[in-house]
């Protein structure tokens, strides 16, 4: 459970520093980036499975590179659940929510796998 505390902080930090990087994602505080983070998390296990399955033709016709566009879609459907965290308009920032999607998607793979580590 400490471990799950832990990823969740970091992936709200992370988020924090991603909207650093880019002027359109606007977080306004530390607890909303932690309940952003939250709330992607479960939009990632509950919806982006829905969107893989129907978007799979696409998916392969691409070889796979419409995997960014379906995190950008994760990431700006959190940003319209969650208050405080703001995205900007859609179709004028989807170059900039696929960046920042595949950032946040590392590094959340390094926090899960820096925290996750056993000890020796």
């Amino acid at each position: 459970m400490i471990r799950w505390i832990i990823k969740l902080l970091l992936n709200g930090a992370a988020l924090i520093l991603i909207s650093n990087w880019f002027q359109s994602i606007q977080v306004s505080s530390f607890g909303v980036a932690v309940w952003a983070a939250l709330i992607l998390g479960i939009v990632n296990t509950i919806i982006r499975p829905i969107l893989t399955f129907f978007t799979l033709p696409l998916s392969v016709l691409t070889l796979g590179l419409f995997w960014f566009v379906i995190n950008a879609i994760t990431f700006s459907l959190t940003a319209f659940f969650i208050n405080g965290f703001e995205v900007g308009p859609w179709p004028d920032n989807i170059g900039i929510m696929i960046v920042a999607s595949a950032l946040m998607s590392l590094m959340g793979w390094l926090i899960d796998w820096v925290v996750s580590k056993p000890k020796k």
